[in-house]
């Protein structure tokens, strides 16, 4: 079922039962490619859904906040006990706004996609579940009781590895065109039109094959455990994944935490990270607009004294979190509003970075660098959907990003941009990264 309208005209059944697994995703093996995937490795949170019960999508960007709005107002009715901590129910994302150049295939994932699972399987610390989803009526609660039972009885109890051999992968990137486009934005900064501004260039990869998107996301979460591991995957088996570092916002009623990351060093040369003139200022406009930003929603916002270190695999971050105890009545929808998109994917002033990149991206970013994750009553976490890969049969798209300010250089940027790029195509080609 597909509507347009809110969701609480809706309602749902639902039930549960306890899992004797441990990895969501090997279910893959017996009920086919997840529609949705959530996974936080360090956190032992991890989520995987089949089917759909149910999709929400947004006509006009504009609906957005309404969409977002309804989906926090659920409503289910459950078949004996109700899970304590369940993500969700409403899986999926945002994308990241206006473009100058329109790419057709984004148009499964559209301007907002949210599904509610037939089968949803997730682990906490507490242990793993199963969760069915129907629509109240109609034969509802058969539906729920069939689904919990086929899935109990097939579920593998472990952990799905990554299988696939490695493969070379075709690359094209125009380097050429990037660096037009860093020095018309660095043009843009040094006349004073701009502080900042984030640009994004796309990677295609080609393999020999078409991709096992299981395996891929097998290889993003073994290979980024601080990462946050995701996959959408639209009715035409488009498929959007990748594993972001970067949390837009984690709502769990008037609890807020949000974070800061800014500035970029290779690993080898994280110590000098912290007093790299360029790196700072880059991250202190972050932390400036999340301030400004959270100030009219929270009672009270606090944040990291100094930036921490976050280190990646390929790629270091300085990192400044933040935590905030939101004014009643303030939902995720609001939240969501107001940070999206911060500087770290945008750049400062909003409005004027917003439409540079308008006109002189050349890139249709679709849902990368917008918000992603999960949705549910008075709880939500979102991701900004960095390190990422549009990806179909035996081609992707892969999208990668850097923060412009002054003393930025065309050649630095484009460095840092393949390095941002080694995570997602490792997952892709298996192995180590063979450019042909």
């Amino acid at each position: 079922m597909k509507t347009h309208t809110p969701v609480e005209s809706q309602r749902w059944v639902a039930g549960m039962t306890p899992l004797a697994v441990v990895d969501p995703l090997a279910g893959a093996d017996v009920l086919g490619v997840p529609t949705v995937y959530w996974e936080r490795p360090l956190a032992q949170d991890a989520a995987a859904g089949w089917g759909e019960a149910a999709v929400v999508e947004a006509q006009d960007a504009s609906d957005i906040p309404d969409v977002l709005a309804s989906l926090g107002r659920t409503q289910v009715r459950w078949l004996g006990e109700a899970p304590e901590s369940m993500p969700g129910p409403w899986f999926g994302g945002i994308r990241f706004g206006d473009s100058g150049t329109v790419d057709t295939a984004w148009a499964s994932h559209g301007v907002t996609r949210w599904t509610l699972p037939e089968v949803l399987v997730f682990r906490t610390a507490r242990g793993a579940c199963v969760v069915a989803f129907a629509q109240e009526g109609r034969g509802g609660e058969d539906l729920v009781r069939s689904r919990l039972e086929r899935v109990r009885a097939c579920f593998p109890e472990s952990y799905r590895h990554a299988r696939g051999e490695p493969v070379e992968l075709e690359l094209r990137a125009s380097r050429p065109d990037f660096e037009v486009r860093v020095q018309r934005a660095l043009d843009a900064i040094a006349s004073g039109h701009l502080q900042k501004v984030v640009l994004a260039r796309p990677l295609d990869a080609e393999g020999p094959v078409p991709f096992d998107v299981v395996d891929v996301l097998a290889r993003l979460r073994e290979q980024n455990p601080r990462c946050a591991t995701f996959l959408f995957r639209a009715p035409d088996d488009t498929c959007f994944l990748g594993a972001t570092p970067e949390t837009l916002c984690r709502v769990d009623g008037q609890v807020l935490e949000t974070e800061a990351l800014a500035g970029t060093a290779a690993p080898g040369q994280a110590d000098g990270l912290r007093g790299h003139d360029k790196n700072v200022r880059e991250h202190a406009s972050v932390v400036r607009y999340l301030v400004t930003a959270l100030t009219p929603l929270a009672e009270q916002v606090s944040s990291d004294a100094e930036p921490a270190l976050l280190a990646l695999k390929n790629v270091v971050h300085l990192r400044t979190g933040f935590r905030a105890e939101l004014r009643p009545g303030v939902t995720p929808a609001q939240v969501v509003e107001a940070l999206h998109p911060t500087p770290a994917v945008g750049g400062t002033p909003r409005e004027r970075a917003l439409s540079f990149l308008v006109e002189h991206e050349g890139l249709d970013r679709g849902w990368y660098a917008g918000p992603v994750g999960w949705v549910g009553p008075g709880r939500a976490h979102l991701m900004v959907a960095l390190r990422s890969a549009r990806v179909k049969g035996a081609k992707a798209r892969l999208f990668v990003g850097v923060g412009l300010v002054a003393g930025s250089n065309a050649d630095s940027e484009w460095r840092e941009t393949e390095m941002k790029s080694l995570a997602m195509l490792r997952a892709l080609g298996g192995g180590d990264v063979v450019r042909r």
